[in-house]
């Protein structure tokens, strides 16, 4: 019995590899996966949105006065450290996410689909740099308010939310190799 000539065209090698391009793209997906996560469960931009501001509020009106004498000499000191212990907060919570996206059956469903293997991951990150993005403008929003006001360059200040993209990869690696 012969197959169509037609059948035979249609017919293609699947590649096991997927381009540059089509990384981004399933990223991208991805990360709007997460973004629909964040505005289904608003809860979790509590501690994006309350912690820099209480945090700062608390620590630089409690213990500025009695570290460096007033508030405005203790704002330089405070404003870097908030910023990384609402970064180092708030990356936790993409270890959490992957980690019941495990459990729940999630990736392995990705695994069956043509799409890349670093997407879901990457999307992940991607979505939380938004959710650092608000948490560095907070926090640089009251410092501003309460009087902060850097010497220098606002890269030099903001430095701590670079070192940002590098707070969340042990958080996922525990969370993805914890069983």
């Amino acid at each position: 019995m012969r197959t169509p000539s037609m059948w035979r065209e249609a017919v293609r090698p699947l590649k096991n590899y997927t381009g540059f391009g089509q990384s981004v793209r399933h990223s991208l997906t991805m990360a709007y996966r997460g973004l629909l996560k964040i505005r289904r469960t608003p809860e979790q931009l509590f501690d994006v949105t309350l912690q820099p501001i209480l945090f700062t509020l608390m620590f630089t009106y409690i213990f500025g006065g009695a570290i460096s004498g007033n508030v405005q000499n203790y704002l330089p000191i405070i404003i870097p450290g908030i910023l990384v212990q609402t970064v180092i907060t708030t990356s936790i919570v993409t270890g959490v996410q992957l980690r019941e996206d495990m459990d729940k059956g999630v990736f392995d469903r990705f695994r069956s689909l043509p799409i890349a293997r670093i997407a879901p991951l990457a999307g992940a990150l991607l979505a939380d740099t938004i959710r650092y993005a608000i948490a560095t403008v907070l926090t640089f929003a009251m410092g501003y308010i309460m009087g902060y006001r850097p010497g220098g360059a606002w890269g030099a200040s903001s430095l701590p939310g670079f070192w940002s993209w590098c707070v969340p990869g042990p958080s996922v690696g525990f969370s993805l190799f914890s069983a």
